[in-house]
């Protein structure tokens, strides 16, 4: 009877000592007031099996930048799977340890906090690093108040579960651990999503993947058998692992799923026998193409802009086309620059000149975005594609297929390259050579004037420059006179025949915008075939005579600022009166305001300062006061650059009299 007691007895405490083996091993190895230092040699916390490993990891390409990280140990490349600081590296003599006050605080070296856990109420005694990957931070109780684990980075681990509304956030590169482009999301209506984010304000584009698990209240399970799934109460209702993974058991295999820099969210596994290398396999991974997926009308695509994304073998690839270089290039995803000034549509412009127009051609290459003007017909050939892009000074690039051609302008967005994708780019592009002509143009120029400074040291060629110099400016003088007697305007408004701005809007065919004075065209003259112009066709005005309308359109004409868009000339002929503008690019505020493309702040900040200096100067600076009357976002115009301009103003007094 006594042997059966005292064998209960060893029995209980073994059962005991069962219990609390797990909180002695998660206590065991760190202590109270022990830090860990921001350097190559300083130990971290190790879990029980050291498989994982909890510290400071130098930042490749910057020795004096650590992350407080956890990572798989006895891995050679020890691959990160959580972070605390990815948007902050702290520097070289940094360290974290576990207070008196019951706080895991990371101090930078002068002492500041650069961050802290747990936040709030809750003080720790105790952490662990344990050997499934999670870190906790443990009460008096030896009961979890704060786990790595519910504060992922870009990794999931087998036992960890994402709750509705938790996030995985790609890094920015390989390299690079603060926030990146792209995350998987596990909504509140129980869809797990995969988004595209800007970098900037973390603004969440159109999704490129879902799982369409809608209306339920599910959760993103990583199980200890290596399958990942999503799960709504006991019921599984989406299986993200579809193959069979018994064949990379736990005990032989490491398994993680990251949202990787590229976009994809990718399942691995690595193998424990150092005989493998320990190489990443993929078991399963969302989406299959991330070039194709992403499709949103808005942000730069799975690749920067002016770029294209290209798969090979399972990889995405962001190139640039011929002419264009990495704006990062340790970071393709950023973008590609144009190794050439852009089009200004001015008259010196290398693209002003056909001859120095080439044109690099990308098969099976597409910018879906961007586009600005549609061409269509049986007659839209490559080579007409081409031709329309050469002539159009806006036109960065056109894309061609079965006679469509659509005009593109900068930055080009959403570039891809697939098999799949049956269409032609063609990019402009400056010929090789073409600024080597507008050097020796300007060699030219340098030879003539020192040829002028050695025949000025004769008196003879002097008088002689002298005399020339006076007979120029007298018969340009005059003919200025000439030119301002025939007119009553003068000065650079330019009095066209109604039969000029016919042909110049093709009969009066691509309407731009209908207001209170009637409707307005898009148009080129003639004598000036390098920039469009915008024809105001008024159709409700006082005919009180030619001399009236004249000076009126007079004092509009003298008008000049930054922020107003400026009358290039008009037309009196019978009853037709027509105002010819420059072409504003980016159409009208309010196409902008309520468009797909929407203003960012500072885009908006800078459209109102704009206004606000153009009615300024109508108000208080131009020699003839203007009040405007009718301001509103259809009369506001923006430039290529985005620079507001006010238009409309000055023809209140052309209205007819019961109009206001």
């Amino acid at each position: 009877m006594m042997m059966g007691v005292s064998a209960l007895l060893h029995l209980s405490l073994l059962l005991l000592l069962v219990l609390l083996l797990p909180f002695v091993a998660l206590t065991a190895n760190i202590n109270l007031e022990t830090p860990i230092i921001a350097s190559e040699d300083s130990p971290p916390w190790k879990s029980t099996s050291e498989d994982f490993a909890f510290g400071f990891r130098q930042l490749d390409g910057n020795p004096d930048l650590f992350l407080l990280a956890i990572w798989f140990e006895k891995v050679p490349n020890r691959t990160i799977v959580w972070s605390a600081n990815g948007n902050n590296p702290a520097s070289r003599g940094s360290e974290v340890k576990l207070t008196k006050s019951g706080e895991l605080v990371l101090h930078g070296p002068e002492g500041k906090e650069l961050w802290k856990r747990p936040q709030g109420d809750g003080k720790s005694s105790s952490a662990a690093m344990q050997d499934d990957g999670n870190f906790v931070l443990l009460d008096g109780n030896s009961k979890s108040i704060w786990e790595s684990y519910n504060e992922p980075t870009d990794t999931i681990l087998p036992g960890q579960i994402l709750d509705m509304y938790s996030n995985l956030t790609s890094r920015q590169t390989p390299q690079n651990y603060s926030d990146g482009r792209f995350q998987l999301h596990m909504q509140g209506d129980g869809n797990l999503v995969l988004y595209p984010i800007s970098e900037s304000t973390e603004t969440i584009y159109k999704a490129y993947w879902a799982s369409g698990t809608m209306n339920s209240k599910s959760e993103l399970v990583f199980d200890k058998a290596g399958y990942i799934y999503l799960k709504d109460g006991t019921k599984r209702i989406f299986n993200l692992t579809k193959t069979d993974i018994s064949t990379f058991s736990m005990q032989n295999f490491y398994h993680l799923a990251r949202i990787d820099y590229d976009g994809v969210f990718r399942q691995y596994t690595y193998s424990k026998n150092e005989k493998c290398s320990f190489a990443l396999r993929t078991v399963a991974k969302y989406p299959e193409d991330i070039c194709l997926a992403i499709t949103g009308d808005t942000g730069s695509g799975a690749c920067g802009y002016n770029s294209y994304c290209l798969q090979t073998n399972g990889e995405k690839k962001c190139l640039c086309p011929e002419n264009y270089s990495f704006v990062n290039p340790n970071d393709p995803q950023k973008g590609c620059k144009p190794d050439f000034p852009l089009p200004t549509c001015q008259e010196n412009g290398w693209e002003a000149n056909p001859k120095l127009v080439e044109f690099k051609r990308l098969n099976n290459t597409d910018w879906p975005l961007s586009d600005y003007d549609l061409q269509t017909g049986d007659g839209v050939t490559e080579q007409m594609c081409e031709q329309l892009c050469r002539e159009d000074c806006y036109c960065a690039a056109a894309i061609y297929n079965d006679n469509h051609c659509w005009k593109k302008k900068y930055p080009l967005s959403n570039g891809r390259s697939s098999t799949s994708v049956n269409r032609i780019a063609l990019l402009k592009v400056p010929k090789d050579g073409a600024f080597k002509l507008f050097e020796e143009k300007k060699d030219q120029s340098a030879l003539i004037l020192v040829v002028s400074l050695l025949l000025g040291g004769s008196v003879f060629f002097n008088i002689l420059m002298i005399l020339a110099i006076f007979l120029a400016v007298y018969f340009s003088y005059h003919k200025k006179f000439l030119q301002s007697f025939s007119s009553v305007l003068g000065g650079n408004i330019t009095h066209y025949r109604y039969k000029e701005l016919a042909e110049a809007t093709g009969g009066f065919k691509q309407v731009l915008g209908k207001g209170a004075f009637g409707i307005v065209y898009k148009g080129v003259i003639r004598s000036d075939a390098k920039r469009f112009v915008a024809v105001k066709k008024l159709d409700k005005m006082e005919h009180e005579g030619e001399r009236e309308f004249k000076t009126e359109v007079s004092v509009i004409g003298q008008t000049h600022h930054k922020n107003l868009v400026r009358l290039l000339g008009y037309c009196d002929e019978g009853e037709h009166r027509l105002l010819v503008y420059e072409y504003m690019s980016n159409g009208s505020l309010a196409s902008f305001l309520f468009g797909i493309s929407r203003p960012n702040w500072n885009q908006r900040v800078q459209i109102v300062l704009g206004i606000a200096r153009g009615l300024m100067y109508l108000h208080e600076e131009c020699s003839t006061q203007i009040i405007h009357c009718d301001i509103k976002p259809q009369n506001i115009l923006l430039d290529e650059y985005l620079t507001a301009r006010i238009s409309d103003f000055g023809l209140a007094k052309l209205l007819l009299a019961d109009q206001t």
